[in-house]
């Protein structure tokens, strides 16, 4: 599929996170002390749309029920059986591209 522009960078600055809807779903984009990264946005509890929780350092928080997770490696803080699909991203001249594979 390749890289697709999602948004642009001024949307999510540093310590935030921003829900994206694509063609093919909803992504996460969160904003970790200036390094962009990218995960499934939609949380496998309830549904919730986790770029729109909290982030507290790389953890982002669904704001339906509190599940977090790290949105650099996708891991659920419930444990290693839970992990969320991360994408390449990345940000030029102010735009925001994810790779969803």
């Amino acid at each position: 599929m390749g890289f697709v522009k999602v948004g642009v960078l001024d949307d999510v600055p540093p310590g935030s996170a921003l829900q994206v809807e694509t063609a093919d779903g909803a992504v996460a984009i969160c904003n970790v002390e200036g390094e962009l990264h990218a995960i499934d946005g939609i949380c496998p509890h309830s549904g919730g749309p986790l770029g729109e929780g909290a982030l507290h350092g790389r953890i982002l928080v669904c704001p339906f029920h509190g599940w977090a997770f790290d949105c650099v490696t996708g891991l659920s803080d419930a444990g290693d059986n839970l992990r969320q699909a991360t994408y390449p991203v990345k940000a030029e001249n102010g735009d925001i591209f994810v790779n969803l594979r």
